[in-house]
């Protein structure tokens, strides 16, 4: 596509997570919004009156917005069991795909993904897993890169989250609306552990998991999981996600190597969030790259963060780096690349959320790559 044409995009799905990214959109440069489809119009139109798009662009109707001329990509933020057909049907119309998580809620609708970005190598497609773009996990993702940490033995990455449910939120409870609690958000835990322990070289084996139905709220689906994995450099894993946590949002880190570790503990206040040691780069001592006056105090100025660097602990979407996903997923529309996190590349992240679901299901670990055939006649039927 050349760098001088506006890219025409469309929305499905104009609440808390669309109207944030329709507006990164309209952010960007030579971007044109061609279409907004959402069930309830009137929330539509609050959305785009309030970035000054004209009414006439609302459609009543997802297939129909697909034939608009000027659409190239189509942003999927509806309901996540929709998020399987809407993407296929955009991409079976020839339009470059932003999903977000979880691209699917049936096994057989993200094998068809998988299937048609495949034959179809010239469009994009991406799915939104947005806790990698946050300044601190492209930096663990570094240091792990240049072996600040040794070889990775251990690492753990939770996800626990109060979901939204109030007034027109309740329809988050149901488990046919909103599919399994890991695709909910526990899987961004899974891809960034995933993409750390990539800069190793290593991938997940195997997985073993299990689920709880015990949470404050009325959900159709186990709001609680913990997952261990095990990766192919003898490395283990751990998850723990719980989609109704009463206490804010957790995404602790811990990272544990052979020559050095990192802690992120999500629920402290800012100064104290970050520590890490390096026999690599700090001797061997805990550094706090947060806390400006202890650098100062223990003469380590030198490993100080800058003071804007986000981390991936805040609830609230506006504060999350959704500007970056949405330059990242028009980049690669610019340059003709297919995203690293595109269907096919982040299917391994995909695989261990199915993998999870059968193993809490069967009470086994289940092995990865998951074994299709078992896949299917596992999820028949489900969802």
């Amino acid at each position: 596509m050349s760098e001088m044409k506006s890219i025409g995009v469309g929305l499905v799905g104009a609440g808390w997570m669309g109207a944030t990214l329709l507006r990164r959109f309209t952010e960007q440069y030579r971007v044109k919004v061609v279409g907004v489809h959402q069930r309830r119009r009137n929330k539509a139109l609050e959305v785009m009156n309030e970035l000054g798009l004209g009414e006439d662009l609302y459609v009543d109707d997802f297939e129909q917005m697909l034939t608009e001329p000027d659409l190239d990509a189509v942003i999927i933020s509806s309901t996540n069991e929709a998020h399987g057909k809407q993407a296929i049907a955009a991409m079976e119309a020839g339009k470059h795909v932003f999903c977000e998580k979880p691209c699917a809620t049936r096994y057989d609708e993200f094998l068809r993904q998988i299937e048609l970005e495949k034959a179809n190598p010239e469009l994009v497609t991406f799915v939104d897993y947005l806790m990698n773009f946050d300044a601190l996990e492209n930096r663990i993702r570094r240091m792990t890169r240049e072996g600040d940490f040794g070889t990775i033995t251990q690492i753990q990455v939770n996800y626990r989250h109060p979901i939204n449910i109030t007034d027109d939120k309740v329809w988050k409870l149901s488990g046919e609306r909103m599919g399994d609690a890991i695709g909910m958000g526990i899987i961004h835990s899974l891809s960034v552990m995933l993409n750390i322990m990539a800069e190793q070289g290593a991938t997940p084996m195997k997985v073993y998991a299990t689920s709880s139905m015990v949470h404050r709220r009325d959900f159709d689906i186990p709001g609680l999981w913990n997952l261990q994995i095990e990766f192919s450099n003898g490395a283990t894993g751990f998850c723990f996600g719980n989609v109704d946590q009463a206490n804010g949002y957790d995404a602790y880190h811990h990272i544990h190597g052979t020559e050095g570790g990192l802690i992120f503990d999500s629920l402290l206040d800012r100064p104290q969030k970050v520590r890490f040691w390096s026999e690599k780069t700090t001797d061997g001592k805990w550094i706090y790259p947060l806390d400006p006056a202890r650098c100062e105090a223990e003469g380590t100025t030198e490993h100080q963060w800058p003071a804007d660097t986000s981390t991936p602990d805040s609830g609230d979407v506006m504060k999350h780096q959704t500007g970056a996903c949405v330059s990242h997923f028009l980049e690669c529309i610019r340059k003709g690349e297919q995203s690293h996190l595109s269907f096919v590349n982040s299917a391994p992240v995909a695989d261990l959320g199915w993998a999870a679901q059968i193993s809490a299901a069967e009470g086994v670990p289940v092995e990865l790559p998951l074994d299709e055939h078992r896949a299917r006649k596992f999820f028949e039927g489900k969802g």
